[in-house]
């Protein structure tokens, strides 16, 4: 494994880079320093809101790009670098179905806001989490003719795959579905995946598979682990990410990001 050759790293964020009470470690941004010092780019990628994604990276939101809502929008600092948007109609058709589905809470994704219809107050602590700009409506429906949204998020409170994909598996001709967690599952335009979102940030940087390390632990991850010959799953990972994955590091309670970065800088500083 020559990771001398890395100039790209990108991480998950649940999972994967914030440990079981969502918190970065002190020590990833000691890191960071580190690979700015090597001239490394970094790239966290979620299915996180963005804003949610930059108050956790406050510290280095100005120096990193950020994949969000699954691919569905990608920037760098205030600039957007892609956006994939859910046509209205597909919205309209699929909310009576995700409705049907009990203990099932939705939410609509859009660039700067999240929207919700749920008044349980359950989902909703826990939910904001994730989403920390967003407005309680009283129809959805109304949102999704008039809103442009980026992906339709479902929560489930036991299990995303065992009760939410199964009655929607039908549907993945005409939507991307993704099972993005122990209990949310995502709904997005085809063309809206982490790989894809991924590949513009390599394009617009100038770098290759070869010198992409990314970091994986879900469903939503698969893409955008096939997009880098340093793919890696955490401990923690759904058993499908560790048959992808081509490397694989210690869980996300147990600095797994980290202990990989640590062995690329020192990499780096060896003699070529």
């Amino acid at each position: 494994m020559n990771l001398k050759k890395v100039q790209l790293v990108v991480s998950d964020m649940d999972g994967t880079l914030l440990n079981s009470k969502g918190e970065v470690s002190n020590h990833f941004f000691e890191l960071f320093k580190k690979l700015q010092q090597q001239n490394i780019h970094f790239c966290a990628a979620s299915g996180r809101q963005y804003n949610s994604i930059v108050d956790k990276l406050a510290a280095i939101k100005d120096d990193i790009y950020v994949i969000a809502e699954n691919g569905g929008i990608a920037k760098k600092g205030t600039k957007t670098l892609l956006s994939n948007f859910l046509k209205s109609d597909k919205i309209v058709n699929i909310l009576p179905v995700l409705r049907s589905i009990k203990d099932t809470n939705i939410v609509l994704c859009s660039e700067e806001n999240a929207f919700i219809e749920s008044k349980d107050t359950k989902f909703i602590n826990l939910f904001q989490e994730y989403y920390h700009s967003y407005t309680i409506v009283d129809d959805l429906m109304e949102v999704a003719k008039n809103k442009p949204i980026l992906k339709i998020a479902i929560y489930h409170f036991s299990s995303s795959e065992g009760y939410i994909y199964p009655k929607i598996k039908h549907l993945k001709n005409d939507y991307l579905i993704k099972v993005s967690g122990q209990n949310w599952l995502d709904i997005s335009d085809d063309k809206a995946n982490k790989g894809n979102a991924l590949r513009e940030v390599q394009k617009l940087l100038n770098v290759t598979k070869d010198q992409t390390l990314v970091f994986g632990d879900y469903h939503n991850d698969i893409e955008m682990l096939q997009e880098a010959d340093f793919s890696f799953a955490m401990k923690n990972a759904h058993k499908d990410i560790t048959e992808i994955a081509n490397y694989s590091t210690t869980s996300n309670n147990d600095f797994g990001v980290e202990n990989i970065l640590e062995k690329l800088i020192e990499a780096k500083h060896q003699k070529r």
